[in-house]
C-alpha cells in the first residue's frame, strides 16, 4: 500500500515581502535546509499541522518579481512552480507573500501565478504597518478582482497567521491537478496588459500607501552620500568591535570547559596512542576551532538584524556609485557584505545579478572578503601579539586591528574588480534598479531560528569535516614513530614533519615555518582547521608541561613578530577553501574561474606576505 499523499505549498514572494518570517511561524524548528538537484540554489522545506488536522509540507521558494526567470534564484523559483524542476514535485497550491505596504510590485507576480491554475492563497503581510501608516486595502474587493483568497497577515505576530491556516484548510489541496502546467514567456505587449490589469486593480481596491514620513527622514540621513557613508561604516567598525569584546566571555567559557575537558580524559587514560588522538588529536584540535562560536555567531547576528531591518538594500544602494567606479554593479554589495559570513553563500548571493560579465566578477572578489571562517586565525595572532589593554583614542588595538584587517579585505576586493574592468570586462556595469524595501523592526523569533540553524551548521562542520581532519593531522603528525635513541620531538620523524621540512624553503622567504606550512594545506579544507592543527602540531612537537600549554603564549614566544604579521596577511590573500572552489565551479559552470580564483589569490597572498614579512624585519632590526 502506498504512503498516503502529504500535500506541498510553495511560498511565493517578491523579496523582503516576509516569506520566511512566514515560513518560521508556519515550522517553528521543523525545518530542513539543502541545495535543489543539480544547482547551488538554497532549499528550504519544513512541515506543519493545520487547525484541521492536516498534514502540509511547506516550501519556502527564492524571491522573485516575476516568472521569467532571469537570475539563477528566479529561475529556480519558476521551475518549482511550473513543475520543470529536477527531482521537485509539483506544488498542489501556492501561498504568494506579498508586502502589503507596497503592493504595486507583486500584483504582476500574483497575476503570473494565477495563469499556472494551481490553488492559491494571497497573503496580505505587514497589514499593521499599513495601517499605522493610516493607508488600507479593501481585502474583499480585491479578493474579488483576483478571484482567489486573500488574507491580511503579520507574519512575525503569534496568532498572526491564524486566518491564512484557515484559508489554507479550505483548499481543495487533494483535488489539485498534479501535471504540469502550460506556461510561456509573456510578450512585450502582455506584460504592458498585466501592469495595466494591475493598475486597474489598485485603483479599485482604494489603495493608498499611507504616511511614510519616517522612512522619509531615515532615508535622508542613511541615503545620503555623506552621512549615509559615515553610518555604514560606523556600523561595520562596530560590528567587528563587537566580534571581539561581546565575544570574549563566552570564548574563555569555552576554552575553560575544554581545558577541563582535556585535562579530565588525559588523567583518565594511561599514556599510549588512544591518549595522544583524545587529547592532542581530537580535544586540542577541535577545540581549537568550537573556541570560536560565539564571535561567528555575534557576527551572524549583525547580518541578520541589518537583513531584517531593510538596511541592507539600502546600503547597497548607497554604495553603487562607489561599485560601479570599481567595475562592479551595486547589486554587488549584499553578496559582497554576505561573504563576511561564509563565502560560499556570499557567492551564491550573487545570482541576483542578472548580468553574467557583473556576476562572475563579483564571484571572484567575494572571497577576498573576510569571512567567519577566518576569524579564528585573526584572532589567534592578535592576542598573541597585540596586548589585550592597549587602546588607541579609547578603543581597543585589538578590535581595531580586527577592523584593519576586514577594511584590508573590502578595500583589496575593490582593487582587484579596478584591475578586472580595465584589463578584462572594459564595458561599464548596467544601471543598479532594486525595490528598497520599508523599515521594520526585526522578529526576536526569526533573528533566534537564523542564528540556530547557522550555529548548527558550524558546529556540525566541527563535528564531521573538522574532526575528520584534525584525526588525519594527529595520525600524519604521530606516524611513523621515529627510530630507537633518535633526538628532538617525535613530529619530526613523521610523514607531517617530513612534508613539512620539505616544502618549507617555497615558504621560507616570506617567514613561515615548517609547523606553518603543515597547518596551510589542511586549511585549503576548512580555513578555521589552520588553528586547530597549529594547536596539534604543537602539542606534538613540545615535551613535558609545554604540551598542555595554551597555543598563544607559545606562539607568542617562538614567532617572531614579522612571522605574525605575514601570517596574518596571508589570510587576507590567500586561496578560499576547496568548497568555496567547488562552489565557484558550479556558479560559473566552468574550470576556468576557479583556476584563475586560485591563482590571483595564491600570487596576492605570496607577494603581500614577502613584503610584509621583510619590511616588518627591516623595522624591528
Amino acid at each position: 500500500m502506498s504512503a498516503p499523499h502529504v500535500p506541498e505549498i510553495a511560498l511565493v514572494g517578491c523579496p523582503n515581502a516576509g516569506k520566511t518570517a512566514l515560513f518560521n511561524q508556519l515550522t517553528g524548528s521543523r525545518q530542513k535546509v539543502a541545495n535543489y538537484a543539480g544547482v547551488t540554489v538554497e532549499r528550504k522545506e519544513g512541515a506543519f499541522v493545520t487547525p484541521a488536522g492536516r498534514s502540509v509540507k511547506v516550501l519556502d521558494l527564492p524571491g522573485t518579481y516575476s516568472l521569467r526567470g532571469r537570475s539563477p534564484d528566479e529561475i529556480v523559483t519558476r521551475d518549482v512552480v511550473l513543475g520543470r524542476q529536477k527531482g521537485e514535485d509539483v506544488p498542489d497550491a501556492v501561498v504568494c507573500v506579498a508586502d502589503a505596504t507596497n503592493l504595486r510590485i507583486v500584483l504582476r507576480l500574483v497575476i503570473e501565478l494565477m495563469s499556472v491554475g494551481r490553488p492559491m492563497v494571497l497573503a496580505l503581510n505587514m497589514m499593521d504597518v499599513v495601517e499605522k501608516q493610516g493607508g488600507r486595502i479593501d481585502v474583499g474587493k480585491l479578493s474579488a478582482e483576483l478571484g482567489i483568497p486573500v488574507v491580511p497577515i503579520v507574519a512575525i505576530r503569534k496568532g498572526g497567521i491564524s486566518e491564512l491556516l484557515a484559508a489554507i484548510d479550505r483548499l481543495p489541496l487533494e483535488a489539485a491537478d498534479p501535471s504540469p502546467h502550460g506556461w510561456r514567456e509573456p510578450t512585450a505587449e502582455e506584460i504592458r496588459a498585466t501592469h495595466a490589469t494591475a493598475a486597474r486593480i489598485l485603483k479599485a481596491c482604494s489603495f493608498h500607501p499611507g504616511d511614510e514620513k519616517l522612512t522619509r527622514k531615515l532615508d535622508a540621513v542613511l541615503l545620503h552620500p555623506v552621512w549615509g557613508v559615515l553610518v555604514l561604516l560606523a556600523v561595520l567598525f562596530l560590528m567587528f568591535q563587537a566580534v571581539f569584546t561581546w565575544a570574549k566571555p563566552a570564548m574563555e567559557l569555552i576554552q575553560a570547559t575544554i581545558e577541563m575537558v582535556g585535562v579530565f580524559v588525559g588523567a583518565s587514560l594511561p599514556e599510549g596512542l588512544l591518549k595522544s588522538l583524545l587529547v592532542d588529536g581530537v580535544i586540542a584540535g577541535v577545540g581549537a576551532v568550537l573556541v570560536f562560536l560565539p564571535q561567528i555567531v555575534i557576527l551572524f547576528f549583525f547580518i541578520i538584524l541589518l537583513e531584517d531591518f531593510g538596511y541592507m538594500a539600502r546600503a547597497a544602494f548607497l554604495m553603487d556609485r562607489l561599485m560601479a567606479g570599481t567595475g562592479l554593479h551595486g547589486r554587488a554589495f549584499i553578496p559582497l557584505l554576505s561573504s563576511f559570513a561564509c563565502a560560499i553563500p556570499g557567492i551564491m548571493a550573487a545570482r541576483v545579478i542578472e548580468n553574467r560579465r557583473d556576476r562572475i566578477a563579483t564571484i571572484l572578489v567575494a572571497p577576498l572578503m573576510t569571512c567567519s571562517a577566518r576569524l579564528p586565525v585573526y584572532t589567534l595572532i592578535i592576542a598573541a601579539f597585540v596586548p589585550e589593554d592597549a587602546e588607541v583614542w579609547g578603543f581597543g588595538l585589538q578590535g581595531l586591528t580586527m577592523f584593519g584587517l576586514f577594511a584590508t579585505g573590502i578595500v583589496s576586493a575593490l582593487l582587484v574588480a579596478f584591475v578586472l574592468k580595465k584589463l578584462v570586462w572594459k564595458e561599464e556595469p548596467e544601471p543598479f534598479i532594486m525595490e528598497l524595501p520599508d523599515y521594520k523592526w526585526p522578529a526576536p523569533k526569526n533573528v533566534a531560528i537564523g542564528l540556530w540553524i547557522r550555529a548548527g551548521a558550524f558546529l556540525r562542520r566541527a563535528g564531521t569535516i573538522i574532526l575528520a581532519i584534525m584525526i588525519l593531522i594527529w595520525f600524519l603528525s604521530t606516524f611513523p614513530a621515529p627510530p630507537e635513541g633518535a633526538a628532538g620531538p617525535a613530529i619530526d620523524w613523521s610523514f607531517a614533519g617530513r612534508l613539512g621540512h620539505f616544502l618549507e624553503p617555497i615558504f621560507r622567504p616570506i617567514g613561515f615555518t615548517w609547523q606553518i606550512v603543515v597547518a596551510l594545506i589542511p586549511g585549503m579544507a576548512a580555513r578555521e582547521v589552520a588553528v586547530g592543527a597549529l594547536g596539534t602540531i604543537y602539542a606534538l612537537s613540545s615535551t613535558g608541561d609545554e604540551m598542555h600549554e595554551a597555543l598563544k603564549p607559545i606562539l607568542s614566544q617562538q614567532w617572531p613578530l614579522s612571522t605574525a604579521l605575514s601570517f596574518l596577511v596571508w589570510y587576507v590573500f590567500a586561496p578560499q577553501c576547496a568548497s568555496t572552489i567547488a562552489v565557484i565551479k558550479r556558479e560559473t559552470n566552468s574550470w576556468v574561474w576557479p583556476a584563475v580564483h586560485f591563482g590571483y589569490m595564491f600570487v596576492l597572498a605570496y607577494a603581500a606576505s614577502f613584503a610584509t614579512y621583510h619590511v616588518v624585519e627591516a623595522l624591528t632590526r
